[in-house]
């Protein structure tokens, strides 16, 4: 005799109560009438044979064994998604919905040259953009929240591939009355000791500049939540930074009037790169799409 197995409508309004916590906004949330979400919600608990969800005036709360069903659910959905992503994927790569998670040092200054070159090679692609840092854009791709993610690397994290697509160079950047605001080129011991001013924790950013700064032994005594504060800080007068010739490049610095000086040699601060979950049915077009971002950064 067959087991009668939850249909996936059925998980997802399990994992819609568990996000929303009570059946009028789950119900909401799933474009279906109260009834029919706490009617899919019994039939699940009857072929699951354990209650999953106590009901109460304060709305709805999992039971422990809702706790492992709303697990369990999250997986079974996203891989029935990958079943149909690698189905159409195979017809047409990036044909559809495709999510892409992007770093906020990066986002504001290559998404803009990237995102049409990207919507011009595949004209079928939906591209849909997330901005987060880059620990939480790993949790989302293990979370199958996202397809990919456009990183700083180097970024060790368990379960996740990544590719370059091309260096980013350090510049050291001050305001126009620093010591070396009139250098053609600067170099290391030329910043020893130097109070430099780097992102919050949190910022892969920060890491990379960071391990600059004890080959120099320059200090950091600030911490700025994005490079457009930093630049700001600089501008003030507060000390000087490490700039990555990505964001200069994507203007930054225009209108601030800093000095904005190389390395010599140059100091290659970090890597773009592409991350997505291993033996993710997307890596493929992961793969196309750090190609195209390669291409245009080297054109």
């Amino acid at each position: 005799m067959s087991t009668l197995l939850p249909t996936l409508r059925q998980l997802s309004f399990l994992l819609a109560l568990a996000e929303h916590g009570s059946f009028s906004r789950a119900a909401e949330a799933s474009f279906v009438t109260q009834p029919t979400l706490s009617a899919g919600i019994k039939e699940l608990e009857g072929i699951l044979g354990v209650v999953l969800v106590e009901r109460g005036a304060r709305g709805a709360t999992l039971t422990p064994a809702g706790e492992v069903a709303v697990e369990r659910a999250r997986r079974a959905l996203t891989e029935a998604e990958d079943l149909v992503q690698a189905a159409r994927a195979a017809g047409e790569p990036l044909a559809g919905p495709f999510r892409l998670g992007v770093i906020p040092t990066i986002a504001p200054f290559l998404l803009p040259r990237v995102v049409p070159e990207l919507r011009h090679r595949f004209r079928k692609l939906e591209l849909f953009l997330r901005e987060d840092l880059t620990g939480r854009l790993y949790e989302a791709l293990k979370d199958r929240r996202i397809d990919a993610a456009l990183i700083a690397l180097p970024y060790e994290e368990s379960g996740i591939e990544t590719v370059s697509v091309g260096p980013d160079e350090f510049f050291f950047a001050s305001a126009r009355d620093h010591r070396l605001a009139n250098e053609s080129s600067v170099t290391l011991s030329d910043v020893a000791g130097e109070k430099l001013l780097l992102l919050d924790d949190g910022h892969c950013l920060r890491d990379h500049a960071v391990s600059v700064c004890a080959e120099s032994s320059a200090r950091s005594d600030f911490a700025a939540t994005s490079l457009h504060t930093l630049a700001q800080m600089v501008r003030s007068g507060l000390g000087a930074t490490l700039l990555p010739r990505l964001a200069v490049e994507g203007g930054l610095t225009e209108g601030l009037d800093l000095a904005v000086i190389p390395f010599d040699p140059p100091i290659i601060g970090r890597e773009i790169g592409i991350a997505w979950r291993k033996n993710s049915a997307r890596e493929a077009e992961a793969r196309m799409i750090a190609e195209a971002i390669g291409e245009l950064l080297k054109g």
